[in-house]
């Protein structure tokens, strides 16, 4: 069985839980009767999770979610105070999370894929911001791709979303990447990094020249957002 680690226990003072979920396991439930993923594992531990109504009602007061194969730390809200205001911080972009992943330099990688506008550059060592609009793309509509001005007006008017969504990434000489968000889109720092050029070791979905049978070497590392109880900021990380 996939165990889940609690990081922080809910409190008076901080009505939430963070877990870290392993690789492998669902962050959240698909119906009512799915009771193997990371929610159910810690709701299992603490019940009063389970008070929470959030945007889907089987994931409760989870407050993001991590692709099964990702691992890393989930905030899960107590009540229904800490739930709407954390919804609220998310808008207004101040939940930040940070995600670490070991990348390949394939500055054609974007190019043997399908669906990417021109490349930004990124540089080992320097600091950049990228950013782009997303659509849902490929079979089943699996996967997404970035969308900019100069996509065309097809892709443009398939954008999921009129948002901007913006990734800062650093990536060292070695080509470790350290990512941050303030709003997500699905898959939006993987599909980020594989579109300038340093796709994630075992990502099947946007590095294209993944080996058969390797592990996603990405994980949700730092969560950073305010405290409404305490007045304070919390951070953590793995």
């Amino acid at each position: 069985m996939q165990e889940i680690t609690i990081i922080q226990e809910p409190t008076a003072e901080k009505p939430f839980c963070i877990v870290s979920k392993p690789r492998g396991l669902p962050s959240a439930p698909l119906s009512a009767d799915d009771f193997q993923n990371c929610f159910c594992r810690a709701a299992a531990v603490f019940p009063e999770l389970k008070a929470v109504s959030g945007r889907k009602a089987v994931e409760r007061g989870l407050l993001h979610r991590l692709d099964t194969e990702t691992e890393g730390l989930l905030l899960i809200a107590q009540t229904q105070e800490f739930y709407d205001f954390m919804i609220e911080e998310q808008k207004n972009g101040r939940f930040e999370k940070t995600y670490e992943a070991i990348t390949e330099q394939d500055f054609q990688n974007a190019g043997k894929l399908s669906g990417f506008p021109p490349a930004p550059a990124a540089v080992p060592g320097e600091k950049i911001e990228i950013s782009s609009y997303f659509r849902n793309f490929g079979p089943g509509l699996k996967s997404v791709r970035p969308v900019t001005e100069e996509s065309g007006k097809a892709a443009l008017k398939k954008t999921g979303s009129i948002k901007i969504y913006r990734t800062e990434i650093f990536i060292s000489e070695d080509f470790h990447a350290v990512c941050k968000i303030r709003e997500g889109y699905r898959h939006q720092v993987r599909c980020h990094l594989a579109w300038c050029g340093y796709p994630i070791k075992g990502d099947r979905v946007y590095n294209a020249s993944c080996r058969e049978g390797e592990s996603l070497h990405f994980k949700a590392a730092g969560l950073r957002f305010n405290n409404p109880i305490t007045g304070k900021q919390e951070f953590y990380s793995i």
